[in-house]
C-alpha cells in the first residue's frame, strides 16, 4: 500500500495538470471565436468564386489558359495542411492518414509535397518523398501573404511542367467537435458538370477570354488555398478545444479517486494505529 505522501503528491501533480488542460481549452475558445469568424466570411466567397469558375471552365476550350489544361501526365504535388502543434485529438493524426492513403496509390517517384504545418514536415521528412516546399509557423498569426505564395509555387509548378495535377489535403471545420478529412484537386481547375436538362449556354468575353482567366485564375489559386488554410485553423482550435475539455474531465475524476483512496488508506492507517493502542494497553494491564 503506497504510502499518504505518494498519494499526495499524486494528487497534486494531477491537480497541476488540470489547471494547464483548463488554461488550454479558454485559449483555444479564444482564439476559435476569431478563427470561425475570419473562416465564415470567407466561405460564401470561395464557394461562389469555385461555381462560377466551374462554369466559365466547363465551356471554355482546354487551350485557352495554361492552367486549364487537361494533362495525361502522373506527376503531382499534394498540398498537406497540419498544425504546428500538437494536443488536438486526433486533428493531425487523420489528415497524415489520409494524406499518406492517398499517396499509397502512386508511384514515390511521381509525387512532390508542400507541407504546411510542422506535425506534416516532421513526418513526412522521415519518408522517402521529395518534398517541394516547407511552411512551419504560419498560423501564428494566419496572413493572406502565405496563401499567396503557396500559390505563386504550384501555379509556377503547373504551368512550367513540372507537375501535372495539384491537390490539396486539410481538415474542414464542421463543430467545435467535428472535422472532414477534404481531398480537393486544385490544378488544373474542375469543371463544373453541365445539366443535361438545361440548354447550352456560353459567355461573351470582354476584353477577351485570355486576358478574363489571366486575371482570375491566380486569384481563384490563392483563395482557394487561403479558404483551406483558415478552415484548418478553426478545425485545430476546435479540436483543441475538445481535446482539453476531455482531459480537464478526465483529471477531475482521476483527483476525485485519488482523493477516495487516499481516504481509505488514511483511515486504514488510523485504525491500525488504534488496534495497536488498545492492544499494547490489553498487554499491560
Amino acid at each position: 500500500m503506497p504510502a499518504l505522501i505518494d498519494i499526495r503528491r499524486r494528487i497534486r501533480s494531477v491537480k497541476s495538470t488540470e489547471q494547464i488542460t483548463k488554461a488550454m481549452k479558454m485559449v483555444s475558445a479564444s482564439k476559435l471565436r476569431r478563427a470561425q469568424e475570419a473562416m465564415f466570411a470567407a466561405r460564401p466567397y470561395a464557394r461562389k468564386m469555385m461555381e462560377v469558375l466551374g462554369s466559365m471552365a466547363s465551356r471554355a476550350h482546354p487551350g485557352s489558359h495554361p492552367l486549364l489544361a487537361e494533362r495525361t501526365g502522373t506527376k503531382t504535388a499534394l498540398i498537406v495542411i497540419t498544425a504546428d502543434k500538437g494536443l488536438c485529438g486526433g486533428f493531425n493524426a487523420n489528415i497524415i492518414r489520409a494524406a499518406s492513403q492517398f499517396l499509397s496509390r502512386r508511384n514515390p517517384e511521381d509525387v512532390e509535397l508542400v507541407l504546411v504545418g510542422r506535425k506534416s514536415r516532421d513526418f513526412f521528412r522521415r519518408r522517402s518523398f521529395e518534398v517541394r516546399r516547407e511552411l512551419v509557423g504560419v498560423f501564428q498569426p494566419l496572413r493572406f501573404a502565405t496563401a499567396q505564395e503557396l500559390a505563386t509555387d504550384v501555379i509556377g509548378g503547373f504551368t512550367s511542367g513540372e507537375v501535372d495535377h495539384v491537390y490539396l489535403v486539410y481538415n474542414e471545420f464542421k463543430s467545435v467537435i467535428q472535422q472532414r478529412i477534404v481531398v480537393d484537386e486544385l490544378l488544373p481547375l474542375p469543371r463544373a458538370l453541365a445539366d443535361p436538362k438545361e440548354p447550352p449556354l456560353d459567355y461573351l468575353y470582354e476584353p477577351g477570354p485570355g486576358a478574363i482567366f489571366d486575371a482570375v485564375l491566380p486569384k481563384y489559386v490563392e483563395v482557394r488555398i487561403w479558404h483551406a488554410l483558415l478552415e484548418s485553423a478553426a478545425a485545430e482550435h476546435g479540436a483543441r478545444m475538445a481535446a482539453m475539455d476531455a482531459a480537464t474531465k478526465n483529471a477531475s475524476e482521476a483527483i476525485d479517486r485519488l482523493t477516495l483512496y487516499m481516504n481509505k488508506v488514511r483511515q486504514a492507517a488510523i485504525t491500525k494505529e488504534i488496534i495497536e493502542v488498545v492492544s499494547g494497553a490489553g498487554s499491560t494491564a
